[in-house]
């Protein structure tokens, strides 16, 4: 990913530690990018990077495309950053420019986005990226039945509509609330709940089916 470090690297030289956290925080850092420090992309570069990278992957079922589709949309929030309004949530801004690409992405495919081989991103946290020592009391049975368990959902959420999957992975995958989903997507508050509680209801009656 030669794009993000350089906007992670060149862009400021040193590794951040402490990274910002809330909407105040990211304010004083687009500000302090705005006014020439050569540090502040890098620190949003280091908050969004691995949460995107997972999100981009769940709606796409590349990794490597999933990569590129979030150096696309770094390069985005960099080129149009002093256009941002900071009266807004910059994670939903910066969510709706990587959702909007991913859905590029599959009609561009016109095919099924759910085709990941690696079930970690169904069981893992959006920022979790590091690899755990491997537990002494580690069973390779129960690994084999984690990664049952996640085939059978990635397959049971690849027959969801897209705009279903898109609301499911939001909320159940991603944990985004119903007003960051409404402006992710586009939507009305009340559109994004029906289509939530019609992705429920087929989840579970899928899920049902298969577990028959």
């Amino acid at each position: 990913m030669a794009i993000i470090r350089f906007l992670r690297g060149t862009l400021g030289r040193r590794r951040v530690t402490t990274l910002p956290r809330t909407q105040a925080d990211i304010n004083r850092v687009i500000e302090a990018h705005l006014a020439g420090d050569s540090h502040a992309f890098g620190q949003i570069v280091e908050r969004y990077q691995s949460r995107l990278i997972n999100f981009v992957y769940r709606m796409t079922g590349d990794r490597d495309r999933a990569e590129e589709l979030v150096q696309d949309t770094f390069l985005r929030v960099h080129r149009h950053l002093h256009r941002f309004d900071r009266e807004r949530n910059f994670s939903t801004w910066i969510y709706t420019i990587a959702s909007n690409l991913a859905r590029n992405e599959l009609r561009r495919r016109n095919a099924s986005p759910f085709i990941p081989t690696d079930p970690k991103p169904w069981l893992s946290g959006p920022e979790q990226e590091t690899h755990e020592p491997e537990d002494p009391g580690h069973r390779p049975d129960t690994e084999f039945d984690r990664e049952e368990v996640a085939q059978t959902v990635r397959q049971t959420v690849e027959r969801l509509s897209r705009d279903h999957r898109e609301v499911f992975v939001l909320r159940e995958l991603e944990g985004k609330s119903y007003e960051e989903i409404a402006e992710i997507v586009s939507a009305s508050l009340g559109t994004v709940k029906s289509r939530l509680n019609r992705a429920r209801h087929q989840f579970a009656e899928l899920i049902l089916r298969r577990l028959r």
